[in-house]
């Protein structure tokens, strides 16, 4: 089932939002590629996301935000550096990674106590967050170690079932997913540069 979120925004939004509550799948596009969303306060729903993209129990899962005023709800410590990085990046392709709060399921964090953490500047993706008020996983849309997808049509071409919905927002950039910078040790570690390079983390890592 595919929903025209260029067309008629809100309406896809609301039927995303039924998806993402009964515990269904919704692919959206993000900055970089599509996503899969699963309301990731839902363990039974992660499960199946698990499942669905064949993806190791062991390889922790980030979620997308509603927005910078929450990351106190997901986050047991907040830094004056994130808050520094979330002022210069968010929203944006940084994600950070934090020491993960009480509500967060081990699932997503594969038993680290750490969880990665991104507000995105895609409309869809951040709308998605806001509509239903917590956060949305953001993994990519593709079978594990597959190409992730970058428009409605791979999507629904790389998953015969199990995808309740996608929410078609064109075609994305592709290219290089988010940066991932751990900042949960005594000097920030940066696990994969994205679309948020080295070279504009440069005054962070230094620290």
């Amino acid at each position: 089932m595919i929903a025209d979120a260029c067309q008629d925004y809100r309406t896809a939004i609301e039927r995303a939002v039924r998806v993402l509550l009964s515990g269904g799948i919704v692919a959206y596009p993000t900055e970089s590629f599509y996503g899969l969303a699963v309301d990731a306060t839902n363990e039974h729903a992660i499960r199946r996301l698990f499942l669905l993209k064949k993806r190791d129990i062991d390889s922790p899962v980030l979620i997308l935000i509603p927005s910078k005023d929450m990351i106190g709800q997901y986050a047991a410590h907040i830094s004056p550096l994130a808050l520094r990085l979330m002022e210069d990046f968010w929203p944006g392709g940084l994600t950070i990674i934090f020491e993960a709060g009480p509500t967060i399921s081990s699932l997503l964090t594969a038993g680290t106590g750490k969880i990665g953490i991104r507000l995105s500047s895609h409309p869809v993706a951040t709308g998605l967050a806001m509509a239903i008020g917590v956060p949305i996983t953001g993994t990519s849309a593709n079978i594990s170690g597959e190409t992730a997808c970058v428009d409605a049509k791979e999507v629904s071409n790389a998953f015969s079932t199990g995808i309740n919905l996608i929410l078609d927002g064109g075609k994305t950039q592709g290219g290089k997913g988010s940066t991932i910078l751990d900042i949960t040790e005594d000097r920030p570690r940066l696990l994969r540069e994205g679309i948020v390079t080295r070279e504009d983390l440069k005054d962070y890592l230094s620290v």
